[in-house]
Protein backbone atom coordinates (compact mmCIF):
# COMPACT_ATOMS: atom_id res chain seq x y z
CA UNK A 1 0.00 0.00 0.00
CA UNK A 2 3.32 2.47 0.74
CA UNK A 3 4.12 1.93 -2.60
CA UNK A 4 0.90 2.60 -4.30
CA UNK A 5 0.52 5.43 -1.99
CA UNK A 6 4.19 6.69 -2.88
CA UNK A 7 3.58 6.41 -6.84
CA UNK A 8 0.18 8.23 -6.36
CA UNK A 9 1.80 11.20 -4.84
CA UNK A 10 4.76 11.55 -7.81
CA UNK A 11 1.40 11.32 -10.24
CA UNK A 12 -0.10 14.14 -8.40
CA UNK A 13 3.13 16.13 -8.18
CA UNK A 14 3.98 15.46 -11.86
CA UNK A 15 0.21 16.60 -12.86
CA UNK A 16 0.86 19.85 -10.51
CA UNK A 17 4.25 20.44 -12.36
CA UNK A 18 2.47 19.95 -15.81
CA UNK A 19 -0.49 22.48 -14.81
CA UNK A 20 1.93 24.84 -13.61
CA UNK A 21 3.77 25.07 -17.09
CA UNK A 22 0.46 25.09 -18.79
CA UNK A 23 -0.47 28.14 -16.73
CA UNK A 24 3.15 30.06 -17.12
CA UNK A 25 3.15 29.01 -21.02
CA UNK A 26 -0.38 30.48 -21.49
CA UNK A 27 0.87 33.91 -19.52
CA UNK A 28 3.77 34.13 -21.43
CA UNK A 29 1.98 33.25 -24.53
CA UNK A 30 -0.85 36.31 -24.19
CA UNK A 31 2.04 38.85 -23.62
CA UNK A 32 3.91 37.71 -27.27
CA UNK A 33 -0.18 38.04 -28.54
CA UNK A 34 -0.38 41.31 -27.28
CA UNK A 35 2.67 42.45 -28.16
CA UNK A 36 2.75 41.42 -31.90
CA UNK A 37 -0.44 42.73 -31.88
CA UNK A 38 0.53 46.02 -30.61
CA UNK A 39 3.89 46.02 -32.70
CA UNK A 40 1.49 44.73 -35.77
CA UNK A 41 -0.18 48.90 -35.46
CA UNK A 42 3.52 50.30 -35.68
CA UNK A 43 4.73 48.39 -38.15
CA UNK A 44 5.43 50.16 -41.07
CA UNK A 45 7.64 52.76 -38.49
CA UNK A 46 9.32 49.19 -37.49
CA UNK A 47 10.28 48.20 -40.76
CA UNK A 48 11.06 52.01 -41.87
CA UNK A 49 13.78 52.12 -38.88
CA UNK A 50 15.02 48.22 -40.02
CA UNK A 51 15.82 49.84 -43.61
CA UNK A 52 17.46 52.74 -41.54
CA UNK A 53 21.03 51.21 -42.19
CA UNK A 54 20.16 51.15 -46.14
CA UNK A 55 20.04 54.84 -45.83
CA UNK A 56 22.38 55.31 -43.04
CA UNK A 57 25.91 55.01 -42.04
CA UNK A 58 28.38 56.46 -39.14
CA UNK A 59 30.89 59.14 -40.85
CA UNK A 60 33.16 61.49 -39.21
CA UNK A 61 33.06 65.74 -39.56
CA UNK A 62 35.21 67.86 -38.37
CA UNK A 63 33.43 70.42 -35.93
CA UNK A 64 35.10 74.11 -35.69
CA UNK A 65 33.42 73.57 -32.15
CA UNK A 66 35.82 70.55 -30.95
CA UNK A 67 39.24 70.11 -31.28
CA UNK A 68 38.56 66.62 -32.85
CA UNK A 69 36.27 64.63 -34.98
CA UNK A 70 32.72 64.04 -33.92
CA UNK A 71 30.83 60.98 -35.59
CA UNK A 72 27.53 61.55 -36.81
CA UNK A 73 25.02 59.66 -38.66
CA UNK A 74 24.76 60.72 -41.50
CA UNK A 75 21.58 59.39 -44.06
CA UNK A 76 21.27 59.98 -47.85
CA UNK A 77 18.30 61.81 -49.11
CA UNK A 78 16.79 59.18 -51.01
CA UNK A 79 14.55 56.45 -49.03
CA UNK A 80 14.94 52.52 -50.09
CA UNK A 81 11.97 50.28 -50.75
CA UNK A 82 11.14 46.60 -49.91
CA UNK A 83 9.70 44.64 -53.85
CA UNK A 84 7.34 41.57 -52.91
CA UNK A 85 7.08 38.52 -55.62
CA UNK A 86 4.26 37.10 -54.39
CA UNK A 87 0.99 38.08 -53.62
CA UNK A 88 1.14 37.12 -50.09
CA UNK A 89 4.85 38.29 -49.43
CA UNK A 90 3.73 41.53 -48.22
CA UNK A 91 1.20 40.24 -45.13
CA UNK A 92 3.35 37.80 -44.29
CA UNK A 93 6.56 39.97 -44.00
CA UNK A 94 4.64 42.65 -41.77
CA UNK A 95 3.35 39.61 -39.72
CA UNK A 96 7.07 38.27 -39.40
CA UNK A 97 8.42 41.98 -38.43
CA UNK A 98 5.20 42.25 -35.90
CA UNK A 99 6.01 38.40 -34.15
CA UNK A 100 9.52 39.34 -33.97
CA UNK A 101 9.03 42.44 -32.30
CA UNK A 102 6.24 41.49 -30.25
CA UNK A 103 8.79 38.60 -28.64
CA UNK A 104 11.40 41.71 -28.47
CA UNK A 105 8.86 43.51 -26.21
CA UNK A 106 7.50 40.66 -24.68
CA UNK A 107 11.10 38.89 -23.55
CA UNK A 108 10.55 40.46 -19.60
CA UNK A 109 7.26 38.87 -19.20
CA UNK A 110 9.09 35.17 -20.72
CA UNK A 111 12.38 35.18 -18.46
CA UNK A 112 9.90 35.61 -15.42
CA UNK A 113 7.95 33.06 -16.25
CA UNK A 114 10.98 30.92 -17.07
CA UNK A 115 12.51 32.05 -13.67
CA UNK A 116 9.10 31.54 -11.67
CA UNK A 117 8.45 27.99 -12.65
CA UNK A 118 12.11 26.81 -11.79
CA UNK A 119 12.28 29.39 -8.31
CA UNK A 120 11.04 26.39 -6.13
CA UNK A 121 14.24 24.47 -7.01
CA UNK A 122 16.65 26.66 -6.26
CA UNK A 123 19.03 27.43 -3.44
CA UNK A 124 18.97 30.95 -2.22
CA UNK A 125 22.69 31.33 -3.43
CA UNK A 126 21.12 30.41 -6.72
CA UNK A 127 17.89 32.38 -6.52
CA UNK A 128 20.07 35.52 -6.09
CA UNK A 129 22.37 34.55 -8.07
CA UNK A 130 19.33 34.44 -10.97
CA UNK A 131 18.02 37.71 -10.07
CA UNK A 132 20.88 39.69 -9.98
CA UNK A 133 21.95 38.48 -13.52
CA UNK A 134 18.67 39.82 -14.94
CA UNK A 135 19.75 42.88 -15.39
CA UNK A 136 23.14 42.46 -17.25
CA UNK A 137 21.55 39.67 -19.01
CA UNK A 138 18.97 41.74 -21.08
CA UNK A 139 21.42 44.94 -21.24
CA UNK A 140 24.42 43.00 -22.72
CA UNK A 141 21.91 41.61 -25.33
CA UNK A 142 20.14 45.18 -25.66
CA UNK A 143 23.69 46.49 -26.54
CA UNK A 144 24.82 43.99 -28.77
CA UNK A 145 21.80 44.61 -31.09
CA UNK A 146 22.52 48.14 -30.95
CA UNK A 147 25.68 47.69 -31.87
CA UNK A 148 24.87 45.64 -35.02
CA UNK A 149 22.36 48.26 -36.06
CA UNK A 150 24.44 51.35 -35.74
CA UNK A 151 27.88 49.59 -36.74
CA UNK A 152 27.77 46.52 -38.56
CA UNK A 153 23.96 46.51 -40.43
CA UNK A 154 25.22 50.01 -42.69
CA UNK A 155 28.47 49.26 -43.79
CA UNK A 156 27.30 45.53 -44.45
CA UNK A 157 24.66 46.08 -45.91
CA UNK A 158 26.56 49.02 -48.00
CA UNK A 159 28.78 46.49 -49.40
CA UNK A 160 26.54 43.71 -50.19
CA UNK A 161 24.50 46.12 -52.62
CA UNK A 162 27.47 47.52 -53.80
CA UNK A 163 29.09 44.79 -54.67
CA UNK A 164 28.85 43.57 -58.44
CA UNK A 165 26.79 46.70 -59.05
CA UNK A 166 27.81 47.22 -62.81
CA UNK A 167 26.44 44.61 -64.10
CA UNK A 168 23.84 43.14 -61.39
CA UNK A 169 21.03 45.32 -60.37
CA UNK A 170 20.34 44.47 -56.71
CA UNK A 171 17.04 44.85 -55.56
CA UNK A 172 15.95 44.36 -51.61
CA UNK A 173 13.12 41.86 -51.46
CA UNK A 174 11.30 42.35 -48.64
CA UNK A 175 11.50 38.54 -47.13
CA UNK A 176 15.21 38.24 -47.47
CA UNK A 177 15.49 41.63 -46.31
CA UNK A 178 13.80 41.05 -42.97
CA UNK A 179 14.94 37.89 -42.65
CA UNK A 180 18.45 38.83 -42.81
CA UNK A 181 18.56 41.79 -40.74
CA UNK A 182 16.81 40.22 -37.72
CA UNK A 183 19.02 37.09 -38.11
CA UNK A 184 21.58 39.05 -38.14
CA UNK A 185 20.88 41.74 -34.91
CA UNK A 186 19.69 38.57 -33.18
CA UNK A 187 23.39 36.53 -33.64
CA UNK A 188 25.11 39.68 -32.28
CA UNK A 189 22.87 40.28 -29.55
CA UNK A 190 23.40 36.80 -28.72
CA UNK A 191 27.05 36.69 -28.90
CA UNK A 192 27.24 39.73 -26.23
CA UNK A 193 26.26 37.44 -23.67
CA UNK A 194 29.71 35.71 -23.52
CA UNK A 195 31.00 37.69 -20.34
CA UNK A 196 27.68 36.34 -18.38
CA UNK A 197 28.48 32.44 -19.87
CA UNK A 198 31.85 32.70 -18.44
CA UNK A 199 31.12 34.16 -15.61
CA UNK A 200 28.34 31.53 -14.62
CA UNK A 201 30.52 28.76 -16.30
CA UNK A 202 33.59 29.46 -13.95
CA UNK A 203 30.77 30.18 -10.78
CA UNK A 204 29.08 26.35 -11.22
CA UNK A 205 32.52 24.90 -11.71
CA UNK A 206 32.41 23.92 -15.16
CA UNK A 207 35.60 25.54 -16.33
CA UNK A 208 38.17 27.74 -14.07
CA UNK A 209 39.36 31.12 -14.62
CA UNK A 210 43.16 30.05 -14.90
CA UNK A 211 42.16 27.41 -17.53
CA UNK A 212 40.20 29.72 -19.66
CA UNK A 213 43.37 32.41 -19.30
CA UNK A 214 45.69 29.92 -20.76
CA UNK A 215 43.54 29.52 -23.83
CA UNK A 216 43.68 33.69 -25.35
CA UNK A 217 45.42 32.56 -28.29
CA UNK A 218 42.60 29.82 -29.45
CA UNK A 219 39.99 32.58 -28.90
CA UNK A 220 41.61 35.42 -30.55
CA UNK A 221 41.76 32.98 -33.65
CA UNK A 222 37.93 31.39 -32.81
CA UNK A 223 36.87 35.07 -32.44
CA UNK A 224 37.85 35.90 -36.32
CA UNK A 225 36.59 32.55 -37.49
CA UNK A 226 33.10 33.10 -35.64
CA UNK A 227 33.41 36.86 -37.07
CA UNK A 228 34.00 35.46 -40.51
CA UNK A 229 30.78 33.22 -40.03
CA UNK A 230 28.07 36.06 -38.76
CA UNK A 231 29.70 38.48 -40.74
CA UNK A 232 27.66 38.25 -44.25
CA UNK A 233 30.76 40.20 -45.77
CA UNK A 234 33.83 38.23 -46.78
CA UNK A 235 36.00 41.92 -46.41
CA UNK A 236 38.34 41.88 -43.47
CA UNK A 237 37.52 45.13 -41.74
CA UNK A 238 33.83 44.22 -40.95
CA UNK A 239 34.65 40.68 -39.70
CA UNK A 240 37.37 42.56 -37.51
CA UNK A 241 34.61 44.95 -36.33
CA UNK A 242 32.82 41.79 -35.34
CA UNK A 243 35.57 39.46 -34.01
CA UNK A 244 37.55 42.64 -31.81
CA UNK A 245 34.54 43.31 -29.64
CA UNK A 246 33.93 39.40 -29.56
CA UNK A 247 37.33 38.99 -28.13
CA UNK A 248 36.87 42.14 -25.63
CA UNK A 249 33.81 40.61 -24.37
CA UNK A 250 35.64 37.30 -23.42
CA UNK A 251 38.29 39.57 -22.20
CA UNK A 252 35.21 40.96 -19.87
CA UNK A 253 34.01 37.61 -19.00
CA UNK A 254 37.44 36.63 -17.79
CA UNK A 255 37.84 40.11 -15.75
CA UNK A 256 34.36 39.13 -14.35
CA UNK A 257 34.82 36.03 -13.24
CA UNK A 258 37.41 37.26 -10.92
CA UNK A 259 34.58 38.28 -8.47
CA UNK A 260 33.34 34.71 -8.37
CA UNK A 261 33.43 33.40 -4.50
CA UNK A 262 36.02 31.18 -3.58
CA UNK A 263 34.12 28.57 -2.19
CA UNK A 264 32.34 28.14 -6.11
CA UNK A 265 35.38 28.31 -8.51
CA UNK A 266 36.16 24.46 -9.49
CA UNK A 267 39.20 23.51 -8.05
Amino acid sequence: MAAVASERDKELSLVQHLAEFRDRLMVASIAVVITTVLAFVFSVDIIRLLLVPVNCSFIHIDSSHFPFVIPEYACTETRTKLIALSPTENFTTFLRVSLFSGIALAMPVILYEIYAYVDPALLPSERRFIRLSGVPILGLFILGMAFCYFILLPSAIKFLISFGSDVIENQLRAADYISFVTTFILGVGLVFEVPIIIYTLVRVGVVTRAWLGKQRRYVFLLAFVIGAVITPTPDPFNQTLVAIPMYLLWELGLFLARFVPKRQVAA
